[in-house]
């Protein structure tokens, strides 16, 4: 009714989605997945509390744009108006209900049977009653939650320390210790019980199974403390607490405390154990490749390693990986796996399986990865750290062998369920998920993951930031999209990683497709052909397939025949058969070739390649006056290159073909990039007179005079 109250609109609260794509939208730009989460779920889908609740954050600068995502870090500090509005959605508590409240905010989740022991049943039923509380059923019983997350912000906030530390204390009194360490444990940290060394070591490897490193940290630390005053397990908490540490890329506070264990190590046993752990931490790190092989010479020097032996021949067998010998790695790896499984913890048996998979992924020992995934080797929750380079090492050999979905399928699990943990493991498990998907030829799929990985990684020391930014550049490059692969490639040259010195020809390849991103054709092949150079090398066979297949998806040498000709005998799989396909097909010029070899490609799931054969196919017919044959060859490669992603030369060529030869598109390409005739003669490597003479002969083909005009007819190429 015209100048009457307005009608009431009651919202309904919004779901993880709707959330996510109304922040995204008020702040203008994506959000950070787990960070859409939590606001989600602090808010419960109150369009109301989540404006407040983001306010507050943007202000306080724990929400804020990284590497193009925005991203909450820290946790909530209500503001008063948001509190004050909390406080009057819950009412006035009166003190038995307030005690029922914050012992949940505390605790959470109790049981209903601790909460009844410390509070009135009438104070719980009001509490339940008034929609402060709410109870379900848990694996040993009911447990009681609030009903709103925010509640235990405002309760927190509003209780006194002394309060909240007695609180804990009577929780942490009625819980099992020997049930449940991990919440018993976290309860006493801060209660005024005295601390306990040996549940808080237990609860911080339990912490650290399930790949919760700060919760583990905090244990650890608290173990380490206690134990400050006395020699029974102080050790061995240290140890613990240092590798922690280094876990969470504190590898200066690691290395400090490693050094002091090496020292004080009561026994030969334990100081090789140190030295294991302060190796992996010189190495992974702090990148300090030299220290860490002297420190783990002198444990294998050492002739009173005892038990620790096998651990240390892991980690010697992890460092021959990391540094570059993949056949020493599968040697020694192989050794260490054949000890009695008693004889293996779970980091020993991780780390050996780590090497065997490394070296058998770049040999392209594909029996040998098998055996890792059929015995169990850990790509899955809970495990030791080292399982997320493990998944990784797992992925890259069967992608290599031409078989991704088994990679893909081997680390679903654990993909899975780092989705729902904290950084670094949260992080680590995404750029897994990237790299499944580049995996599988699925570019624009993998670049979600991968940039949100980065937009944590990239003002991280963590050791996987250098793993993320390789795959990252290749799936932006293989987009074709040469401005965010540059700075990424950029920092692939300037700031390599001691411990990836085995991926250096796939960081090369990624130097190949953004050069060919930005339209240089002639520098990615040679790009390529030094990848397969340094592959051969290194003795990577696998790897060195996969340069010649890029080289070959480039339009380069017809030295691939060759190369893939001895390597089909030394790897397995069907890649390097297809790779050697593919290139006999180009070499020839055979078109129906090309389209076997594009259907080969799509098959076994490499779909980049397969859009790639298809659009050369497309070439070829052309250049035989086939003109039907050629429409529906780029057809195809245009269908693949929809489910892609990808958007690489071949496929630019496919797309709007010209009267040109390779030669002068790719400096019409350069040309139409804005490159000057002197920059497009230092990427090919020619004089400029050569430069100036391909443009005249191109603008006469294409009775274009102004090479501004370039661009529009190359549309996005």
């Amino acid at each position: 009714m015209e100048g009457g109250p307005a009608p009431r609109l009651d919202l309904t609260p919004l779901d993880a989605a709707a959330t996510s794509a109304l922040v995204a939208e008020v702040l203008q730009g994506p959000v950070e997945s787990a960070s859409a989460h939590r606001l989600w779920r602090m808010s419960r889908g109150s369009p109301l509390l989540l404006r407040h609740l983001v306010t507050e954050e943007i202000t306080s600068g724990r929400l804020s744009p990284t590497s193009g995502l925005w991203a909450w870090t820290g946790d909530p500090h209500l503001s008063p108006r948001l509190a004050a509005l909390l406080q009057h959605e819950m009412g006035a508590l009166a003190p038995a209900v307030r005690t029922v409240v914050d012992l949940v905010a505390l605790g959470e989740p109790v049981g209903a049977a601790t909460l009844l022991d410390l509070a009135t049943a009438d104070a719980v039923e009001e509490a339940e009653g008034r929609g402060l509380v709410r109870s379900a059923g848990g694996p040993a019983g009911p447990v009681v939650r609030l009903a709103h997350p925010l509640y235990g912000e405002v309760r927190r906030e509003s209780m006194g320390g002394v309060r909240a530390r007695r609180l804990r204390g009577l929780l942490a009194a009625r819980l099992d210790g020997e049930a449940d360490p991990l919440q018993r444990a976290v309860l006493l940290l801060d209660s005024d019980l005295a601390p306990d060394l040996d549940l808080f070591r237990r609860a911080a490897a339990r912490a650290l199974s399930f790949h919760d490193l700060p919760l583990a940290e905090r244990l650890a630390r608290a173990a380490s403390a206690a134990g400050a005053s006395t020699d029974d397990g102080s050790w061995d908490a240290r140890l613990l607490h240092a590798s922690i540490l280094s876990w969470l890329s504190r590898g200066a506070e690691a290395e400090t405390v490693l050094a002091e264990l090496v020292t004080d190590a009561p026994s030969g046993e334990l100081r090789a154990r140190a030295r294991v752990y302060r190796a992996g931490n010189l190495l992974w790190t702090l990148a300090r490749a030299d220290e860490a092989r002297s420190v783990l010479h002198g444990a294998l020097d050492a002739p009173d390693a005892g038990p620790a032996r096998p651990a240390v021949e892991a980690m010697a067998a992890a460092l021959d990986a990391a540094l570059g010998d993949a056949r020493a790695a599968v040697a020694r790896g192989r050794a260490v796996l054949a000890h009695h499984p008693d004889d293996l913890d779970d980091l020993t048996r991780t780390l050996a399986t780590v090497a065997v998979a490394a070296g058998a992924a770049v040999t392209g020992r594909t029996d040998l990865l098998d055996q890792v995934v059929r015995d169990g080797g850990a790509v899955r929750l809970p495990g030791a750290i080292p399982v997320f380079g493990l998944a990784d090492w797992v992925l890259l050999g069967y992608r290599l062998a031409g078989d991704p979905v088994t990679g893909v399928e081997t680390t679903r699990a654990l993909l899975a369920a780092s989705a729902d943990l904290p950084s670094p493991a949260r992080v680590m498990g995404l750029v897994l998920a990237g790299h499944a998907a580049l995996a599988t030829g699925h570019v624009r799929e993998a670049l979600t993951p991968l940039r949100e990985a980065w937009a944590a990684l990239e003002p991280s020391p963590h050791e996987f930031r250098f793993r993320c930014r390789a795959l990252l550049a290749t799936a932006a490059a293989l987009a074709g999209e040469p401005a965010a692969a540059r700075p990424l490639l950029d920092g692939l040259a300037a700031h390599r990683h001691p411990a990836y010195a085995l991926l250096a020809p796939d960081d090369a390849l990624a130097q190949a497709w953004g050069a060919a991103a930005e339209g240089a054709v002639t520098e990615a092949v040679r790009l390529a052909l030094g990848a397969a150079g340094l592959a051969r090398r290194q003795a990577s066979p696998a790897l060195e397939v996969q340069a010649w297949q890029a080289v070959t998806q480039l339009g380069g040498s017809a030295d691939a025949v060759t190369r893939l000709t001895a390597l089909v005998t030394e790897v397995s799989g069907p890649r390097a058969r297809t790779a050697l396909a593919h290139a006999r097909a180009w070499a020839a010029a055979d078109g129906d070739g090309l389209r076997a070899a594009s259907g080969a490609w799509e098959r076994w799931g490499d779909l980049v390649a397969a859009g790639d054969a298809a659009a050369q196919a497309a070439e070829v017919d052309r250049r035989h006056g086939r003109a039907g044959s050629a429409v529906a060859a780029a057809a195809r490669a245009q269908r693949i290159a929809d489910r892609s992603g990808a958007r690489t030369p071949a496929l630019a060529t496919a797309a709007r073909p010209l009267p040109l030869t390779a030669r002068e598109r790719e400096v019409v390409v350069l040309a139409a990039r804005g490159l000057s005739n002197r920059e497009i003669a230092g990427r090919l490597t020619v004089s400029v007179r050569t430069v100036e003479g391909h443009l005249y002969r191109a603008g006469h083909k294409l009775d274009i005079s102004d090479r501004a005009r370039f661009a529009d007819l190359l549309g996005d190429g």
